[in-house]
């Protein structure tokens, strides 16, 4: 799928920083396919924007809430049952690889109870109940700037494999 991108939008957006140059990107590609990332419009993707879409929204949870609330919230199956880690290697970060690997131990030791409904009370005692994820979501956060930079550094590199450009 062919993702638009105005000129003057990722210029002014590359000016803000590298969250807002990314952040171009991604809401123009969640435009072109509906607003939702899922089975029907994954396929109208590539890998590298699939990728990029996996990365924030890993971003996103992992800076909220962790590994237990990106698992609870539905992403666990997509982070690690796809070749997400091997895609981050190959876009130079593999520290954040070797970080999806470790997390991915724990996730396929618990990912059934995190995943499961629950109210907020039982939700909140899920991160007491599994601290093996607490140095794996320290180290995302320490290393979140680097990470987002390398993201943002192959996007721009590669900017034909994201979004056609515009006028």
């Amino acid at each position: 799928m062919i993702v638009k991108v105005k000129d003057q939008a990722l210029a002014q957006a590359a000016t803000q920083g590298m969250d807002e140059f990314v952040q171009v990107i991604v809401d123009a590609t969640y435009q072109a396919i509906g607003g939702t990332l899922n089975v029907e419009t994954m396929p109208k993707l590539n890998a590298d924007q699939i990728t990029l879409l996996g990365y924030v929204a890993l971003r996103d949870e992992l800076m909220d809430g962790g590994f237990v609330q990106l698992i609870h919230n539905g992403w666990g199956g997509f982070i690690f049952h796809n070749p997400f880690d091997k895609a981050v290697r190959g876009w130079g970060i593999p520290a954040l690889c070797s970080l999806i690997r470790h997390a991915h131990k724990f996730y396929s030791k618990y990912h059934e109870d995190i995943e499961r409904d629950c109210s907020d009370e039982e939700f909140m005692a899920m991160f007491e109940r599994y601290p093996e994820f607490d140095d794996l979501d320290d180290q995302f956060v320490e290393g979140e700037e680097g990470f987002t930079s390398a993201v943002a550094h192959y996007v721009d590199d590669h900017l034909d494999r994201f979004c056609e450009i515009e006028p």
